[in-house]
């Protein structure tokens, strides 16, 4: 399915298991559990009968849904903040990287599942800050949820330079592993393009016989179907580096991206253009990896049946 570009894209799950296991993720849900997409839970503004800050209990949590128990074993990489002070802290020293925080809530079983992931995923991803906010364990954490307009959870939320570029609520594994790759993804093989400038020059870089065929991934920031396809497209820039050279374009980053788009007739995303020697050659629209495949391969001059 393609998201299209001039209208408001509607809100995708998407099921990337195959990136879950390029990434050395191994925990899929116990099978009585939701794989790709988890219900929300409203937070409980209220303190804890003890008048103690409600416990998370993520070891548990982990071995109640089946997932293994070093998903949860070191957790050090998630910073848990407390106040406004310390969030408002930790995405100032995040400086550009990405910052993916989860709201959470210590009577809510589904923060407690997917807890277990985020944690497998700040030990891989060196590059990415994550946050856990426990709506219910203080009056601290209740404003902060307040302000944020958090009043469900599990909840996420990625930032870079302090500014909120995506949020999703109630999302299982599979879109949680997608949003990190999506919007914190620089330092893949795929070429990140900002401008028309940029676009023009990798062209020139392979214009001539012994140029690589170009496969700029067209997207937008909020397009599930782009969040979908793009792990696919991660794997496929590392297996075909030799041949092909991948690059990816957010038409609604600036102006200069929205007017390449609309001079090259680009009115859905994904699009993916195939360019090969300083002309474009083709095009597909839409999330499908196999047909992705074959487009590229057909491009490449092989024959597919």
């Amino acid at each position: 399915m393609a998201t299209f570009l001039f209208r408001p894209p509607p809100s995708s799950s998407s099921s990337v298991s195959s990136c879950l296991a390029g990434l050395g993720q191994s925990a899929p849900l116990s099978s009585h559990s939701p794989l790709s997409h988890f219900s929300s839970t409203r937070i409980r503004h209220r303190p804890s009968s003890l008048g103690k800050p409600a416990s998370f209990c993520p070891r548990a949590s982990a071995a109640a849904s089946g997932t293994k128990s070093r998903s949860t074993a070191n957790d050090e990489r998630v910073q848990k903040v407390h106040t406004i002070d310390e969030f408002e802290a930790a995405l100032r020293a995040a400086k550009d990287k990405l910052v993916v925080v989860e709201y959470a809530a210590s009577h809510s079983p589904n923060s407690r599942r997917i807890y277990p992931f985020m944690v497998e995923l700040s030990r891989t991803c060196s590059d990415v800050e994550f946050l856990l906010v426990m709506g219910d364990e203080s009056e601290q954490t209740r404003e902060l949820c307040r302000r944020e307009g958090i009043d469900r959870v599990p909840h996420f939320t990625f930032f870079k330079g302090m500014e909120k570029v995506h949020e999703e609520e109630g999302i299982g594994p599979d879109q949680l592993v997608g949003d990190v790759l999506y919007y914190g993804d620089n330092h893949s093989a795929v070429v990140q393009l900002h401008s028309r400038a940029d676009v023009e020059s990798l062209i020139d870089q392979h214009r001539g016989a012994d140029g690589k065929l170009v496969v700029l991934d067209v997207g937008l920031k909020h397009c599930g179907p782009c969040v979908k396809v793009y792990p696919t497209v991660i794997k496929l820039s590392r297996s075909m580096a030799d041949a092909v050279v991948f690059a990816r374009m957010n038409g609604d980053e600036n102006d200069s991206c929205m007017e390449y788009l609309k001079d090259m007739d680009v009115v859905e995303v994904p699009t993916f253009l195939f360019i090969k020697d300083g002309k474009i050659r083709g095009r597909y629209v839409g999330s499908g990896k196999g047909e992705l495949i074959g487009e590229i391969l057909r491009y490449q001059g092989v024959r597919v049946t």
